[in-house]
């Protein structure tokens, strides 16, 4: 590959399908990052096709196609490419592409839904960062009788131990279910607004995320979004990476083609 025009290393990492561009500043300023053999800055330029970028110990090229793949994942499944302090399956371990992907944001273990992977660090950026507002919608089972109140508790704002949190819209639709609509995405943001007014989910599912809703996948079940759906669903297309082929039938978390 020929040298090109200097980039920021986090964009460049980003564009590899490492993660979004965040994450990546987070990779490169816990040093896991090295550039021609030395320590990466954050802040860092390099040079695609001159510079060696390497990260845990694993040369780090430019993705040469998006790829962006809806997922149901299953309750007990881990949103993350690599394994902490949990046990268990891991989203990136339930498709198999060929391609190097990370999840867009995350559920917690313990919910299901709507999730998405792909290795385009700049479509990451724009469906997580709160500055963009891209919505996400939940239905949430509860675990006991809920009457209007919580709807307007929720509406109103709770404050959690990391700030204010508020849905963009809740609504009560039965008994025992919600619907709300996210605009960001902290760390089991609904489950902890729940408890702060004394409730719990029994179970939690996200259903959208923008455009995007979680139709005709059964649990566990994946497929690969085309262009024209990652425009039309997800905003505009980032137009760094483009896809050159696409393989859209959905397939289960075994590999298996229907």
């Amino acid at each position: 590959m020929a040298a090109m025009k200097p980039v920021r290393l986090q964009k460049y990492l980003a564009s590899a399908g490492v993660g979004s561009r965040r994450h990546c500043e987070e990779l490169i300023a816990a040093g896991r990052v090295t550039v021609n053999g030395r320590v990466a800055q954050v802040g860092q330029s390099v040079e695609p096709g001159a510079d060696k970028v390497f990260m845990r110990g694993r040369e780090v090229r430019p993705a040469s196609e998006r790829v962006v793949i809806m997922v149901n994942k299953p309750r007990d499944v881990l949103s993350a490419c690599h394994r902490g302090r949990e046990e268990g399956y891991l989203i990136t371990e339930t498709v198999r592409t060929g391609h190097r992907l990370f999840p867009v944001g995350r559920l917690d273990r313990e919910s299901e839904g709507l999730m998405l992977l792909t290795n385009d660090g700049e479509l990451a950026l724009r469906l997580t960062h709160p500055r963009y507002q891209t919505e996400k919608e939940y239905e949430v089972e509860l675990d006991k009788v809920a009457g209007p109140e919580l709807v307007a508790a929720l509406s109103k704002g709770i404050v959690l131990e990391d700030g204010p949190a508020k849905p963009a819209r809740v609504e009560r639709v039965g008994a025992l279910k919600l619907r709300l609509v996210l605009t960001e995405g902290r760390k089991r943001e609904v489950r902890r607004m729940l408890a702060a007014l004394g409730q719990s989910a029994a179970r939690l599912v996200r259903v959208r995320i923008g455009g995007l809703r979680m139709e005709g996948l059964k649990t566990g079940e994946w497929r690969r979004l085309t262009d024209a759906e990652v425009e039309e669903k997800l905003g505009q297309a980032s137009g760094e990476v483009r896809s050159q082929r696409l393989d859209c039938r959905v397939q289960n978390w075994h590999g298996k083609k229907q």
